[in-house]
């Protein structure tokens, strides 16, 4: 069952404390284009807003430029480190496994996967990998071709330098009141 209003979440992360994220007319705004939202079906102009909690600072991007406005990291998913973690969970030695990947790809390309990846993790992505990123755009697109309330994803950014993840609250739209008919 949806929760509806802003902040509400996936299940493993429900807050009650998100509906006060956004200003009043950050709220206007979103329910604007939540009412828009309900007549849509999934395709690359649907927004995805972009909440700034230092600056209090909202921006819409459309699906197809969000990949643009907060790239993920792919670096892990280099070829050389999936293989390399493909051949570990095989059971194959780590110095083994390291050595295959170098006849394989060439002990510099893999130095250099090496590297990105670490420097990626060292600046911190904040969780923002690639297969997050396309978790979230199938999730998405699950919620916009199921029949039902359509939701907004609000991308809450991590603060800079923080370990926290970018986090992913749903804006629902609100309920429409019943209306009694009779006496």
């Amino acid at each position: 069952m949806p929760h509806y209003g802003f902040g509400s979440a996936p299940p493993t992360d429900v807050s009650s404390g998100e509906r006060t994220l956004l200003s009043q007319s950050h709220r206007q705004h979103t329910e604007a284009l939540l009412v828009r939202q309900q007549l849509q079906g999934w395709h690359g102009e649907l927004p995805v807003l972009l909440l700034e909690r230092c600056w209090l600072r909202l921006e819409q991007v459309s699906v197809q430029a969000f990949g643009a406005a907060l790239p993920p990291d792919a670096s892990g998913a280099a070829p050389e480190l999936v293989r390399f973690r493909d051949l570990a969970r095989s059971g194959l030695e780590a110095s083994l496994a390291e050595q295959l990947c170098w006849q394989e790809f060439g002990r510099e390309a893999f130095q250099q996967a090496l590297l990105r990846y670490w420097s990626a993790q060292e600046a911190g992505n904040h969780n923002w990998t690639l297969d997050r990123y396309l978790a979230f755009l199938a999730d998405y697109r699950h919620r916009m071709e199921a029949t039902g309330p359509k939701p907004i994803p609000l991308v809450v950014l991590a603060r800079s330098g923080a370990p926290e993840p970018h986090r992913i609250e749903w804006c629902w739209p609100w309920p429409t009141p019943m209306r009694h008919t009779g006496p």
